[in-house]
């Protein structure tokens, strides 16, 4: 767990599961894989529950933004929906935190909210996001679309090409980020004499994104250029950080930034 976590859009990180299985080509340089295989003395690709975690959002009392599940899927086939269900009656004793809830697996998303395991609406201080390294994704994205949630959102990261098509109805919120695990061809960034720069590819991919949600009145958060670590590049995109988050409005639908 991390109550101060690097991540930029989070404040804290909450773990009630770890261990992944890699879906796609945005898992193929997963920090998470790294951490665990660095620290965790277990195989990254065992599943484990851990019940003993359930309770700890419920010991903080300050708000925070908390990313659950930065080293795992929650949505992972091999976790119980009994277990995603208790996750779930965490976050929503906890409202005065906001969850930020990511996944590769919208399928099963659906498929588990459709179940009626957990018999409940999703309140709007849960989130729920999927993440879309490359067009060939943004079918995850229309999967998300049809589950019920007032703030659904989209990482793009790490972005692996241009988001041709991308369709933000229904989309509250946009993350973009570049890679910072694997090697530079595969980032956003060059790296030269002079240091770490966007490529002009990874600037105009990025810059689309950015231009849709302004143009569609949606919260953008430029995390990352990404390189050699997460912070070699830098956030600055046309000289300035973008850090938006979307606003709840009353009846819990989206606002405006």
């Amino acid at each position: 767990m991390a109550l101060d976590s690097a991540i930029e859009w989070t404040d804290a990180t909450w773990n009630p599961v770890t261990g992944c299985t890699k879906v796609s080509p945005g898992c193929k340089f997963c920090y998470a894989e790294r951490l665990t295989e660095r620290f965790g003395g277990q195989p990254f690709t065992e599943i484990r529950l851990h019940p003993e975690r359930l309770s700890l959002p419920l010991r903080w009392r300050s708000p925070r933004r908390i990313f659950v599940n930065s080293m795992s899927d929650l949505f992972h086939e091999k976790v119980a929906d009994w277990f995603i269900a208790q996750v779930f009656d965490v976050m929503a004793q906890t409202p005065q935190h906001v969850f930020q809830v990511l996944t590769k697996r919208p399928d099963r998303l659906l498929a588990w909210q459709r179940s009626g395991s957990w018999p409940h609406s999703v309140p709007p201080h849960i989130w729920l996001g999927v993440s879309v390294e490359s067009a060939a994704y943004l079918w995850r994205v229309d999967r998300l679309r049809e589950v019920d949630v007032a703030i659904r959102f989209i990482s793009a990261e790490p972005l692996l090409g241009p988001l041709t098509g991308l369709d933000l109805e229904g989309v509250s919120w946009v993350i973009t980020g570049g890679e910072s695990a694997g090697p530079p061809g595969r980032a956003l960034v060059e790296i030269t004499a002079r240091g770490v720069r966007p490529k002009p590819e990874g600037l105009r991919w990025v810059r689309q994104i950015r231009d849709l949600c302004r143009t569609e009145g949606i919260a953008f958060f430029h995390k990352q250029w990404g390189g050699r670590t997460p912070k070699s590049g830098g956030r600055r995109l046309d000289g300035r950080e973008w850090s938006e988050y979307p606003v709840v409005a009353a009846g819990g639908r989206r606002g405006e930034r």
